[in-house]
Formats: structure tokens, C-alpha cells, sequence
């Protein structure tokens, strides 16, 4: 399988911190603490959501940003001395991991379960998704029509012979990738899930570090076909309105276009439940819906919210059902069948 050449990340020995009020001092030894504090792995303009609240509340956030995996640890070695009220983080598998090691507390919240559709929060409601991201193809039009792609089974279909040398996907480490072969193994089983995957790694495709050189390899024709999600295209094409790109929503015959979702949960030893509940709805009712998703160019999970113009431009299009514990559950033997399979090596 061939590979680009991937931009490393350096990655940081710490969590940066980021204080998002002004007049807050950042959260650490001998500083008081903030009314509110949340730990986020989202790094799409948090910041200036909750800068947002708080004006709109009085209620102050200090916001502790890292990786879902460092912020997770984080909380179980800090144990009953936790200062985090609330854990935000994208993909529903995190959400769930984090609900299945027991950080997580329960929240009986009328107005939560009026906003948030059942298939965007937890049964137990110990989290609820806030904004949803499709997962789906980008083509450059100059090299492929529409036509060429299977209607009812899109991702299934970028195995056919017919696509080899002409694909590029993410590395297999990547939580949108493994998403995806859980969203397969729960659509078909792990067998035709397997075959699915062994049949992108026998299109040799080009593997990249993230959807912004996927984007840029699509438009320079590069690969002719990638799977990436909507809102790294529609903020390219913000800044390029020229990108020789197009969207095509897949599955629309069949199961529909994967979805994922960044969500949140009040951490299990919260001692500022209250606060953290109110953010909760907040973020959940029409202000802090358009607030979180037009900041990324996401779907609001609120169905009386509409999305912004950027993510609007592609159209309507029909999403699989989200089973959000069962993509959780599946993760593992996702991981599982790219590594049997041999993708990215």
C-alpha cells in the first residue's frame, strides 16, 4: 500500500490549558477555582462557545483541552478529587468508553431529553450528543461522475476493483477510520466488514494523516476518490470557494451516510452538578446549538435548529441511524480487522 508523506504532530507533554473567561484564573495548584470546569478533547472554537455562556449566564468555565485518551486518564488518576464537571469529546465510541469506565453520572433532565433525540444520547442519559459530522465521499468531478459510485452501498462499494489506485483514506489509528469499520460491522457483520476493508487495502490506497490533505489531494487529482468528513470540506471551500471537489452523500439507496457525534457528559464526582447540567442545556437549546455547530460547520442535533450555510450547501441527504453503544462496542474488533487486513502497511 502506498503512503504520502504525513505532517507529524508534535505532541505535547502536557494537556494545555486555556483559560475561556476573562478575569478566570487558569485552573492549577493555588489558583481558585472556576465556577465550572470542563475537560475537552473538541478543539473546534470550544473556547468561544463557552465565552458565550458565560456572558449569557454569569456562569465562569475554565476549559482543560487535550486528547479523549490523556483527559479519560486524567479523571481516573485525579478519582474523587476530580475538579472536572463536565467531559466533552468527539465520537460516539469515546463517549461510550468513558460511560463504561463509570466516569459518568446519570442526568434526568426534562428539557435535555425534549432537544436531543433519543439516538444521540446515552440510555442511561450519562452523555448526549450536541452536533453530528457525516462521514462520507468526496470526488473531483474533472475524473469521476456520480454515477460510478453504488447508490446503496457507497463505503462497500470503494472495494470494487474498479477504484484501485484511485483512493485516499485516513491512517488506521484515526478514531473517524475505526468509527467507520464499526459503522460497517454493525450494518453487516464482522465478516462481510472484514472483506469490505481487505478490498480498500487491495485498491492500494494512499493514506493520509487528516482530512485536510485528503481535501487537497482530491482537488490536485492526486486520488480521484476519498471518504472525509462534511465539515473539513465545507471550511476548505470557505476559504477556497475554487477546490475541484465535490460531496456525495453515501448509501442514500441503502442504510444512508455514516454519522458521528461530539458530546458530553457531567463527570461522576462533579461537585458543581447544577452548572454543569445548565451548560448542558445550553449548549442543547437553540443559542448554543447554532453557538457549537456553526463554529465547525456541523449538523445541531437540536432537530428545531438548522444548520449553517456552510454545511447547508451540500444538501439534504439521509443519515444511517446512529447506534452509538453499539459503534462503541465494535471499535475493538474494528481495530481488530484493519490490522488483520494489513491497512496502512
Amino acid at each position: 500500500m502506498r503512503r504520502t508523506s504525513r505532517s507529524v504532530a508534535l505532541l505535547a507533554t502536557g494537556l494545555a490549558l486555556a483559560s475561556v473567561t476573562s478575569g478566570c484564573s487558569f485552573l492549577g495548584l493555588g489558583s481558585k477555582p472556576a465556577d465550572l470546569q470542563v475537560y475537552s478533547a473538541r478543539h473546534y472554537g470550544s473556547e468561544a462557545v463557552f465565552k458565550q455562556f458565560t456572558k449569557e449566564t454569569g456562569i465562569t468555565v475554565q476549559f482543560l483541552g487535550g486528547e479523549n485518551s490523556d483527559l479519560l486518564q486524567r479523571i481516573k488518576t485525579e478519582g474523587k478529587n476530580s475538579p472536572a464537571d463536565l467531559f466533552v469529546t468527539v465520537d460516539a465510541g469515546n463517549l461510550y468508553e468513558a460511560a463504561r469506565e463509570g466516569l459518568l453520572q446519570p442526568v434526568d433532565n426534562a428539557q435535555l431529553d425534549a432537544e436531543i433525540p433519543a439516538e444521540y444520547r446515552d440510555s442511561q442519559n450519562r452523555w448526549f450528543g450536541l452536533v453530528s459530522r457525516a462521514r462520507t465521499v468526496l470526488y473531483n468531478p474533472d475524473t469521476v461522475k456520480p454515477s460510478e459510485f453504488d447508490a446503496k452501498e457507497t463505503y462497500a462499494g470503494l472495494a470494487d476493483p474498479k477504484w484501485k489506485g484511485k483512493l485516499c483514506m485516513r491512517d488506521e489509528s484515526e478514531a473517524y477510520q475505526v468509527a467507520l469499520v464499526a459503522h460497517l460491522i454493525n450494518l453487516y457483520g464482522k465478516a462481510k466488514a472484514t472483506e469490505i476493508v481487505k478490498g480498500w487495502v487491495a485498491n492500494d490506497p494512499q493514506i493520509m494523516a487528516n482530512d485536510k490533505l485528503l481535501i487537497e489531494a482530491v482537488d490536485a487529482g492526486t486520488c480521484d476518490v476519498a471518504l472525509v468528513n462534511h465539515y473539513y470540506v465545507a471550511g476548505e471551500l470557505e476559504d477556497n470557494p475554487d477546490l475541484n471537489v465535490k460531496i456525495y452523500w453515501a448509501s442514500q439507496q441503502g442504510a444512508g451516510t455514516m454519522i458521528n457525534i461530539s458530546g458530553a457528559g457531567v463527570v461522576k464526582t462533579s461537585d458543581n452538578k447544577k452548572d454543569a447540567e445548565i451548560l448542558l442545556e445550553w449548549l442543547a437549546d437553540k443559542t448554543g446549538q447554532a453557538a457549537m455547530a456553526s463554529g465547525n460547520h456541523e449538523f445541531p442535533v437540536n432537530p428545531a435548529v438548522k444548520p449553517d450555510a456552510e454545511a447547508s450547501q451540500f444538501g439534504a441527504f439521509k443519515p444511517a441511524p446512529l447506534q452509538a453503544d453499539e459503534l462503541g462496542q465494535q471499535e475493538k474488533a474494528a481495530v481488530e480487522i484493519l490490522d488483520a487486513a494489513g491497512y496502512g502497511r
